[in-house]
């Protein structure tokens, strides 16, 4: 069991990389759990990490991921990889009463193929994961995005936007022709589409030839 103050700071990390992809350095964790100093944090964590709902990811600086959330069995994130925003993850047949989120068809996580289709199907998705907004879900072929916990057959849903940050998971719509499933990095005046996998090259775009179709907020397992 948790104390107060260890399940305080695990929902506050939990909540800042689903926001910013990236988890809060120690001084706003101090800030955030009005603490004196660090070294409460630095006790926390290990107490945290020694219980199994966090780790710390080496040879990264901020860089801790939650593994499971108080009260809960399943995992906050997959634990594969180093890719700095991990959706949340919702096993099929576990997310009945939901909001119904329309399948438009594959996307590749590798090469990208044909733009987005039209709806094939529905996927049940729970309300609370998903905010506002308008939504969809598609259905991932390819390997390239396995060190940020997406997997071949995995179901990604998608809010419907045209604007990301630098580091967001995305479907980017390359020359009106081809969709993919990248991290979005923009380069002064260009957009790069992130792989992670090092299988794979990022690609990089003048900004005319790529259009943001939306954001990576949540994913659907479909376990065996």
């Amino acid at each position: 069991m948790l104390t107060a103050k260890q399940k305080e700071l695990l929902l506050y990390i939990h909540e800042r990389i689903k926001e910013t992809g990236v988890s809060p350095s120690f001084d706003e964790m101090k800030e955030a759990l009005d603490l004196a100093s660090k070294s409460g944090i630095h006790r926390l964590i290990t107490a945290l990490e020694e219980r199994g709902f966090l780790r710390r990811l080496p040879h990264r600086a901020r860089a801790l991921e939650v593994l499971k959330l108080p009260d809960s069995a399943a995992p906050a994130a997959p634990p594969r990889g180093r890719g700095a925003f991990r959706p949340s993850v919702v096993a099929e047949g576990r997310s009945s009463g939901g909001y119904g989120v329309p399948i438009l068809g594959q996307i590749a996580a590798g090469v990208p193929i044909e733009a987005l289709q039209h709806e094939v199907g529905r996927v049940s998705a729970p309300e609370d994961l998903l905010g506002s907004g308008d939504h969809f879900a598609l259905e991932v072929k390819g390997d390239s995005m396995i060190q940020a916990g997406i997997l071949d057959g995995d179901v990604v849903i998608i809010k419907r936007t045209d604007a990301a940050d630098s580091g967001d998971i995305v479907v980017a719509l390359i020359d009106n022709e081809e969709a993919t499933l990248k991290r979005l990095r923009k380069r002064g005046n260009s957009i790069a589409l992130e792989a992670a996998n090092p299988a794979y090259e990022t690609r990089i775009f003048g900004p005319d030839r790529v259009r943001i179709q939306g954001k990576l907020v949540a994913m659907i397992r479909r376990y065996s």
